[in-house]
């Protein structure tokens, strides 16, 4: 491991961001203390400072040339109370907390840009992209709708996020999908309702209902390439109100996951398709309803190399995967994507007992700050 030594001495400083970020949680799009105390330092760092991006967003930025790229941590924390009871730093904010890690994902990329900022050198234009509501809300669909790469020109970008399932010391970064597409739906059956004892008198949309949670499961099963991969998830199922009464309606709703563009659509259309004619079959009718979240997250080749190269150079080559599968989470990095060449990368952040992301006692691994900062600033070296 080769971390650059003005990151080591600056873990201290580090550290207090991130516990602070973790005792201040703030949600999608009410960053507001978080985004203040960022530019503070940006500035403070002799960064050039734009605020209001998509609401709360920030980028500092360092003039260079010609090239220019653009580096990425999220700042939005989870709507969910937090279990780390005698923690100093607990979240001060009760049903908020940072239970994905941002707080070190900030503190990171501030470290990385402090340490650049005051080297002197041959350099390219860089952009430290502070973005809001990458939980649920799509905060960086937000920034391109508003013109973040007309604002902001770069020839890539580039993200990190720790990962638990990773021992600390470790990374991870792939070419093509580094993680999945997310897709919610929704569907409604209705019916006519009856006394339960006599369902010959009405349409049994439960029934219908059991069959489509196993029906929608050949779009997956029997439809997609074993060697591609894709999950739905019906996670709700409701219908009626007593023991005795066959409801007129019942409510299905789920989640999509796939790795390709192609087969996001496929599974839609098809979706769609085995709704109809399961409704269809049992003379009922069915509101289908299919809302497109996050695309896939994918890598792009070069940039791949490049994110590859400098984990090496900062953990070591045996340190870094090239071959992890992806993984069927989400991430709105997807959308940047989508619009310029660019690598994510995973950031071991694994101990012994410790939680899991989204998981009501997880914490950031403090250990793992110096590596990620240094993999920021071995990036930004002229290639």
């Amino acid at each position: 491991m080769q971390l650059d030594p003005d990151i080591l001495n600056l873990i201290p400083e580090m550290t207090a961001w991130r516990q602070d970020f973790h005792a201040h949680p703030e949600t999608a799009y009410q960053e507001h203390r978080t985004s203040a105390r960022i530019a503070e330092l940006l500035r403070s760092f002799g960064c050039e400072v734009t605020t209001g991006l998509a609401g709360t967003g920030v980028v500092g930025s360092l003039q260079g040339g010609p090239n220019s790229l653009m580096f990425r941590a999220d700042m939005d924390a989870l709507t969910m109370s937090e279990e780390n009871p005698g923690c100093p730093y607990r979240s001060r904010h009760e049903g908020k907390m940072h239970g994905c890690g941002h707080d070190g994902h900030m503190a990171m990329l501030l470290g990385a840009a402090k340490i650049l900022a005051g080297r002197e050198g041959n350099r390219p234009c860089l952009h430290f992209l502070f973005q809001p509501a990458e939980e649920n809300e799509a905060g960086a669909r937000k920034l391109v709708e508003e013109g973040l790469f007309q604002k902001f020109p770069v020839q890539a970008v580039f993200g990190l996020h720790n990962w638990p399932g990773l021992p600390a010391g470790e990374m991870a970064v792939r070419p093509g999908p580094m993680m999945a597409s997310c897709d919610l739906i929704e569907i409604e059956l209705r019916g006519k309702g009856t006394h339960a004892a006599m369902p010959h008198l009405g349409q049994d949309v439960v029934l219908a209902a059991a069959h489509l949670v196993t029906a929608v499961q050949a779009a997956v099963a029997r439809e997609t390439d074993p060697l591609d991969s894709a999950v739905v998830s019906i996670t709700r199922l409701q219908a009626g109100q007593t023991w005795n009464v066959m409801p007129a309606s019942a409510l299905l709703q789920g989640t999509v996951r796939a790795l390709k563009p192609e087969t996001q659509d496929r599974l839609e259309r098809r979706l769609r398709e085995i709704t109809d004619g399961l409704a269809a079959a049992f003379g009922i009718s069915a509101r289908f309803s299919y809302d497109r979240r996050y695309p896939p997250t994918i890598n792009s080749e070069a940039e791949s190399d490049l994110a590859h190269k400098a984990a090496q150079k900062v953990a070591g080559a045996p340190g870094v995967h090239a071959n992890l599968p992806p993984s069927m989470g989400a991430e709105d990095f997807a959308f940047l994507l989508r619009e310029k060449p660019g690598a994510y990368a995973w950031l071991g952040t694994g101990k012994a007992g410790a939680a899991n992301l989204h998981h009501p006692s997880y914490d950031f691994n403090d250990a793992a700050l110096a590596l990620g900062a240094s993999w920021w600033v071995e990036l930004a070296q002229p290639s």
